[in-house]
């Protein structure tokens, strides 16, 4: 799958190892390269969706269309599909598999 970053700040966070290390300690840079690594090596959203340690799922409320994978606890990564427009399914919901890009938005525990 291919990643897109909100901003250059962020993009160099998430791809640059020292700057991840000194922006997130040595344990969850390690975690967040593993999820980043996980999400590039998967062909759609559907396939993420089916590593348990990701924990891939929705948003709702203020974050609708929003979605996160988990890196350590409350700590998340916070994505949204990157095409226009949004693939879905004739009810409306996302469709996952035709999810192949998606654009990170943030980092962090959004509870």
């Amino acid at each position: 799958m291919e990643i897109f970053f909100a901003n250059k700040k962020l993009e160099r966070q998430l791809t640059d190892p020292a700057e991840m290390v000194k922006s997130f300690n040595k344990d969850r840079a390690k975690r967040i390269s593993q999820r980043l690594d996980e999400i590039r090596a998967a062909q759609n959203l559907e396939v993420l969706r089916t590593i348990p340690m990701a924990n891939c799922h929705e948003l709702t409320q203020d974050r609708k269309g929003q979605l996160a994978v988990d890196v350590a606890k409350n700590f998340r990564l916070i994505f949204e599909p990157h095409h226009n427009p949004r693939p879905s399914k004739a009810d409306g919901g996302l469709n996952w598999s035709q999810v192949t890009a998606i654009k990170i938005l943030t980092i962090g525990d959004y509870h």
